[in-house]
C-alpha cells in the first residue's frame, strides 16, 4: 500500500520567525530528578529517572491514589468510621510522622485521608490500608498490582506508609506516572495535598511542602518524603499559563535543598517552554481526492485535541505533515481514519495524531464509477 505525504506550513506562518534560546537544565542536588509536562508526557530534564531509589514517605501517595479510586468507584465514603486497631496505633510509629490516632477511637475516613496526605501519618495509611483490604498485607498486594497497571514497572511496595523495608523501590521515573495518574484520575483526592495545615485530637500540623506558600510558584501539591536512607525527597506540581508541571526530585541532602531543587526546576521549565495546542479538533488541514464518489474530494482533520511542549516562542515554526495510508473510495463514513497528521519542529517530530475524515462521502452514479476506476488502473 502507498504511503502518501505533504507538508502543511502556511498554518503556522509568521511575519518574522520567532527566536528562542533555551539553556541547558540546571544541575540538580540530588540522587535522581525528572521534570515532566503533564499534559504531552515531554521530559525537559533528568537525570538516573530510572535508579532504583528508597521512596520512603512518597510511597503514601500510592496509598492516596487507591483511596481515591476506591471514593470514585463508591465502595467506600469520606463518612465512612473507622476503628482504629492495634496495628494502626500511633505508638506503633514512634518517632515518625503521625496523625496521632489511638486505638480503640473511630475516626473518619475524610480525617484519614487529610491524616495521610497533609501530615504524613504512618497510622493513618495502615488504618485506610485495613479498612479497604482487610489487613496492611493485602492493601500492599493492591498497590502492587496498581503499580503494574500504570505502567510502573521498576517500583515493588513493601507497606502502606513508606517506612524502612527492604523490598520497597521505585524510581524518578515511576513516581512522575503515579503523580500524573494522581491529578487524571483522582482529582478531588490529589486535591488534599493543597491544603496547608490539618488539626485532629487538638494537635495542629502543617504540610511539609514548603513551596505550597511560594508565591512565585503555583504549587497545589504533592509529596514529601525522608528517611535516612533515601535522603530527602519532594515532589511538587504546579500551573502557569495553562501548562502544568511535574517535578520528582529523590535523595536531597536537607529539607531546604529538596525545595530550592524543586523551585529550581519548575522556573527553568516554566521560563522556557510552553504547552500549546498547534490545531482545534475538527479543523480542516487538508482536501484530498476520493475516487467513484458523489464529489471528488473530501476534507481531512484530528477530531481529537492535541498539545505540544516546545520552547517558547516557536509555535510560528511548527510544522505538520499530513499522511496518507491508503487511497479513498467512496463511500465514506465521517470520522474514518485515513491516515496521519504529524507535529513537527525543527526536524524533530513532537507528535502524530490520527487523520480521520471531516465529512460522509456517498457512492456516485454508475458512469462516475465506470470512469474513476479506469483512472485509478492507469494513476
Amino acid at each position: 500500500m502507498r504511503c502518501l505525504a505533504f507538508i502543511v506550513v502556511g498554518l503556522f506562518i509568521s511575519q518574522a520567525e520567532a527566536i528562542s534560546v533555551v539553556p541547558a537544565p540546571p544541575e540538580v542536588n540530588a540522587k535522581g530528578h525528572l521534570l515532566v509536562d503533564f499534559d504531552t508526557g515531554r521530559v525537559l530534564s533528568e537525570h538516573n529517572a530510572d535508579m532504583l531509589l528508597s521512596p520512603a514517605s512518597l510511597t503514601k501517595m500510592m496509598t492516596a491514589y487507591i483511596i481515591g479510586t476506591e471514593l470514585k468507584a463508591g465502595n467506600i465514603s469520606d463518612q465512612d468510621m473507622v476503628t482504629i486497631s492495634e496495628q494502626a496505633w500511633a505508638r506503633n510509629f514512634p518517632g515518625s510522622s503521625l496523625m496521632f490516632i489511638e486505638v480503640g477511637t473511630q475516626v473518619s475516613v475524610a480525617d484519614l485521608n487529610r491524616g495521610i496526605m497533609i501530615q504524613s501519618g504512618n497510622d493513618a495509611c495502615v488504618a485506610m490500608a485495613e479498612h479497604i483490604a482487610g489487613s496492611e498485607s493485602a492493601f500492599v498486594d493492591l498497590m502492587n498490582a496498581h503499580a503494574a497497571r500504570l505502567g510502573m514497572h521498576s517500583t515493588t511496595f513493601g507497606n502502606s506508609h513508606g517506612l524502612q523495608h527492604p523490598e520497597q523501590r521505585t524510581t524518578p521515573r515511576d513516581m512522575a506516572i503515579l503523580s500524573k495518574a494522581l491529578i487524571r484520575d483522582v482529582p478531588d483526592m490529589y486535591a488534599l495535598y493543597s491544603e496547608r495545615e490539618f488539626t485532629y485530637n487538638d494537635i495542629r500540623q502543617y504540610n511539609r511542602n514548603s513551596l505550597l506558600w511560594d508565591r512565585n510558584l503555583a504549587v497545589d501539591g504533592i509529596k514529601t518524603g525522608f528517611t535516612s536512607e533515601a535522603g530527602f525527597s519532594l515532589i511538587t506540581s504546579a500551573t502557569r499559563d495553562g501548562m502544568r508541571l511535574i517535578s520528582v526530585v529523590m535523595g536531597s541532602p536537607s529539607e531546604q535543598v529538596r525545595a530550592q531543587e524543586n523551585r529550581k526546576l519548575l522556573n527553568y521549565g516554566f521560563r522556557f517552554f510552553e504547552t500549546t495546542e498547534p490545531f482545534t479538533p475538527g479543523q480542516v488541514f487538508a482536501e484530498h481526492r476520493v475516487w467513484q464518489g458523489a464529489v471528488s474530494s473530501v476534507r481531512l482533520g484530528v477530531r481529537q485535541q492535541g498539545l505540544v511542549t516546545i520552547p517558547r516562542g516557536q509555535r510560528a515554526n511548527l510544522q505538520t505533515e499530513v499522511v496518507m495510508d491508503q487511497q479513498l473510495v467512496a463511500p465514506l463514513e465521517r470520522g474514518l481514519v485515513v491516515g496521519s497528521l504529524r507535529v513537527s519542529l525543527d526536524g524533530e517530530l513532537l507528535a502524530e495524531y490520527p487523520l480521520s475524515t471531516l465529512e460522509p462521502i456517498e457512492r456516485g452514479g454508475f458512469f462516475k464509477r465506470l470512469l474513476d476506476y479506469l483512472r485509478m488502473l492507469f494513476s
